[in-house]
């Protein structure tokens, strides 16, 4: 007999493989960095189209960090707090970013597979374009989530806070919000297939009646509206 499928099928997070000894170095523009503890300058640094591969990013306050094109696998960014991080067209496999404060994390265009985001304060988190597999975001603060037009298949959001979700046009498989505080959805109706708690259905109710053409009014409007006989 077949097994039955658990809906919605959680992430498939592996753990970074990072080597034991990790070798000091920087990052640079088209960089192919293995194996290092990588500490980045205060003012910007500029590592597009670099190759990242089994090494941290250690804890540091900046106020750029240009990852455009680049390349990510099995790395951890402990406590990085940046003003913009910009991501946009790269590929990210098996990364953790964990704690710290980002301005913009700008993955647009981006590819990810196995990303995990722990303890981070992200006031706008960009993935529009972006094609999303396995994702877990876990006790995070974010302002603005913007991923119109994203493709996200198993991503699970627990203990964290979205102010805006932006919806539009995004396709999505196992998609699991029930520990997600989203104050508003700019397209309900893309939550189709998601999977939501009670009490996020009853928060929203009013915008999806909207959606499904409800008129929605008080029930003492009825004693105004009815013809006395």
């Amino acid at each position: 007999m077949a097994r039955s499928r658990i809906s919605p099928a959680p992430p498939r997070i592996a753990e970074p493989d990072l080597p034991e000894k990790l070798t000091p170095a920087a990052l640079g523009r088209s960089a192919d960095v293995l194996g290092a503890r990588i500490t980045l300058g205060a003012g910007g640094t500029d590592a597009a189209h670099a190759r990242v591969s089994e090494s941290v990013i250690a804890a540091a306050s900046v106020e750029t960090l240009d990852l455009t094109g680049a390349v990510l696998s099995d790395v951890v960014a402990d406590g990085l707090s940046a003003a913009e991080v910009i991501a946009r067209e790269g590929t990210w496999r098996s990364v953790v970013v964990r704690g710290g404060r980002i301005g913009t994390l700008d993955l647009s265009r981006s590819r990810c597979d196995g990303l995990v985001l722990e303890g981070v304060r992200i006031d706008y988190l960009t993935v529009a374009g972006a094609t999303l597999g396995d994702v877990e975001i876990e006790g995070c603060r974010i302002g603005t989530l913007d991923a119109p037009g994203a493709q996200i298949q198993r991503m699970r959001v627990t203990g964290s806070t979205v102010d805006e979700c932006d919806t539009r046009e995004w396709t999505t498989s196992d998609l699991d919000l029930r520990g997600a505080d989203v104050l508003a959805f700019t397209d309900v109706r893309a939550l189709r297939g998601a999977t939501l708690s009670e009490d996020q259905v009853t928060t929203h109710a009013s915008a999806f009646a909207v959606a499904l053409g409800i008129d929605v009014r008080a029930a003492d409007d009825l004693s105004r509206t009815t013809p006395r006989l």
